[in-house]
């Protein structure tokens, strides 16, 4: 490994999470064994609340991304990275139901050279009570039972919260811009025969309303989106 190889970016998309983003930015840890995170990025996805005023007071970067879209601010971000790339990025929901201080466990199979791609499986882990509603579970067993059968693809979650090394992830040539990002990232890596890994990790009940499993209507375009997605990377696209 190069010494960049450990240096760390924790990217957060964020959308009105002025309530919670300042206990995820306080739990986040600085470094481990052979990593240290360089920067946190919290990209601002129009928010109409104070999302980035708190962040800038708990030491975070912000960029801004008015275009909504769950994979347009994970696009914004690593465009702002690119000038200078870190050797690994993560990426965390900023609601405060991915546990930031479980860092060091999704990055040890990239440090280890063991992994390119590291999903923190909520399904492996722990989830409390209530923190993932009857739509998303379904959800998410068809969407990795599809990754199984279409990609070859051992899924057992599509969870966000999420390491990659920066040269793997480039070579994805990633382009989702909303609810399809996290399994498409996860078919291009098995397109790509990355090493990809799980490991568990612990899913809490978010602080506030979620966008989208909140309502009836984002939890039918998520579905239907990662469903176009894995048509679409399955076909080349």
């Amino acid at each position: 490994m190069t010494p960049r190889d450990g240096e760390v970016a924790v990217v957060i998309p964020a959308l009105d999470e002025e309530p919670a983003l300042p206990g995820v930015l306080a739990s986040i840890p600085r470094a481990g064994d052979g990593w240290r995170v360089r920067q946190v990025l919290v990209v601002d996805n129009g928010s109409r609340d104070r999302t980035a005023e708190v962040a800038r007071t708990a030491g975070a970067a912000v960029i801004a991304e008015p275009r909504r879209g769950y994979g347009a601010a994970c696009l914004a971000g690593l465009a702002a990275l690119r000038a200078a790339p870190p050797g690994v990025v993560v990426f965390m929901d900023a609601d405060g139901s991915d546990d930031p201080s479980e860092l060091g466990d999704l990055l040890a199979p990239i440090i280890a050279g063991r992994a390119e791609l590291v999903i923190g499986s909520r399904v492996l882990g722990e989830s409390e009570p209530g923190s993932l509603t009857v739509p998303q579970r379904f959800g998410n067993r068809l969407a990795t039972a599809l990754l199984r059968l279409l990609f070859g693809l051992p899924a057992t979650d599509l969870g966000p919260f999420r390491a990659v090394r920066w040269e793997a992830l480039e070579s994805l040539g990633m382009r989702d811009r909303d609810f399809g990002w996290t399994v498409e990232m996860q078919a291009r890596a098995a397109r790509a025969r990355l090493q990809v890994v799980e490991v568990p990790t612990s899913y809490r009940r978010r602080v506030g309303r979620s966008k989208i499993s909140g309502t009836v209507g984002g939890v039918f375009a998520a579905g239907w989106k990662i469903l176009f997605t894995l048509a679409r990377v399955r076909c080349g696209g």
